[in-house]
């Protein structure tokens, strides 16, 4: 008599959810993907403005110190499933891959949706059955998962469910926080949940007069009182709120309790030359404009909609010729465009958030295996449990290991 054929429910048809799905499926499982969008790998879509930025070209312990809340909890996850095995995974489903700045790693045709699609054949190929509905429900009896209840009220019996329905960020792409309901009805902890690699508020009004300006090859401090606790280099933006772009959205991810804690950010306009380099270009470029008045004297500088902001800070009057700005206030500009400072008055809502940080607690979780330890037959994949990375593929990568491995094993 032949064995009844063990039944997968998948909730969530991200990049965890897809590949938890393709993976137990090609175990002859007979596997359900339940997805309440229309459409698979909707915020995948999204990811590295839209190029699809999978991972990051580093080893096992890379990945983990870009994870700064529980990396040591995916040891096992991306040893089974490596940053390296990823990009052979994507690659033997006819997506080449290329490494940029930083390590990160995309599609050789720089969108995101040739992810999406190898998936979507990943899940044919393993022959994944796509339900179009909402869970409402899992249902366990006997510290054991036996369905799952669908918004149309039917009960879909299994023998093991894949939670994998993202955080609380971007809930337009279906990202409602529905898993940490789930795990919460069946027992689990939830840690407190806050956005992550988001863009921040700032209090300075001046801000506002520079939206939509982006800076390029800058530096950036971040200081906790007088201590700096972060640093990093490249691209940010100036909005109508404050500031974003990928340095700052890397840097929001070291901040916590900021009512508190009175985080100030501070920008090195021009990080490749010291202050003595600055002042000497500066001096050459007043010789050579020293019959201009002083905010028509630093477009070879600076970007022109920030010359104004920065003359006033250094409460220099604006109109005042070059050749009569003495030292003393030379070296206030020098020492301005070399630390710019910035009040961090809070977070943009989570729903502004890349990832959300916080979720199922890991305590609760089998590492090897990504199912719970509470209730038997109950997996966790992706951003529903407590871990998060920096910006760079790293938040994709635990989606992808963590899905593989519930898939394993699930």
């Amino acid at each position: 008599m032949k064995t009844k054929e063990k039944r997968v429910i998948v909730i969530g048809g991200g990049p965890a959810g897809m590949m938890a799905a393709g993976t137990a499926g090609s175990r002859c499982l007979e596997v359900s993907l339940i997805e309440k969008n229309g459409i698979l790998g909707r915020k995948l879509l999204l990811t590295g403005k839209g190029r699809g930025n999978i991972t990051n070209d580093t080893d096992i312990r890379g990945l983990i110190e870009n994870v700064p809340v529980n990396g040591k909890f995916l040891y096992s996850a991306f040893s089974r499933f490596s940053s390296r095995d990823l990009i052979e995974f994507f690659n033997n489903l006819g997506v080449e891959t290329k490494v940029e700045r930083g390590g990160r790693v995309f599609p050789m045709s720089d969108t995101a949706s040739s992810i999406v699609d190898a998936l979507k054949r990943y899940l044919e190929k393993n022959n994944v059955k796509i339900i179009k509905g909402k869970a409402k429900k899992i249902i366990a009896k006997d510290n054991r998962v036996v369905g799952v209840l669908i918004e149309d009220g039917r009960v879909l019996l299994c023998d093991s469910v894949v939670v994998a329905t993202g955080g609380m960020s971007y809930p337009d792409t279906g990202s409602t926080g529905d898993g940490y309901r789930f795990a919460k009805e069946l027992g689990h902890t939830i840690t407190p949940l806050k956005p992550s690699l988001v863009p921040l508020e700032i209090a300075e009004e001046w801000v506002k007069r520079l939206q939509g300006l982006s800076l390029k090859n800058v530096a950036i401090s971040v200081l906790k009182g007088d201590k700096k606790i972060y640093s990093d280099f490249g691209e940010m933006l100036f909005t109508h709120f404050g500031i974003s772009g990928p340095i700052v959205l890397s840097a929001s991810s070291h901040m916590r309790d900021i009512a508190e804690n009175g985080y100030r950010f501070i920008i090195d306009l021009k990080p490749a030359l010291s202050e003595e380099e600055l002042d000497r270009r500066v001096q050459r470029d007043f010789s050579k404009y020293s019959r201009k008045i002083l905010a028509n004297s630093l477009d070879d500088l600076l970007p022109k909609r920030l010359i104004p902001v920065i003359i006033e800070l250094t409460g220099i009057a604006p109109v005042k010729v070059v050749n009569q700005v003495t030292k003393e206030e030379r070296m206030l500009l020098v020492k301005l465009i070399k630390n710019l400072s910035l009040t961090v008055k809070g977070f943009r809502p989570i729903r502004e958030a890349i990832v959300t940080s916080g979720g199922v607690k890991v305590e609760e979780i089998n590492p090897s295996t990504m199912e719970s330890r509470i209730i038997k037959g109950l997996f966790f994949a992706g951003e529903v449990i407590d871990v998060d990375g920096y910006t760079g593929g790293f938040n994709l990568q635990i989606a992808f290991s963590t899905g593989y491995v519930a898939g394993l094993n699930c």
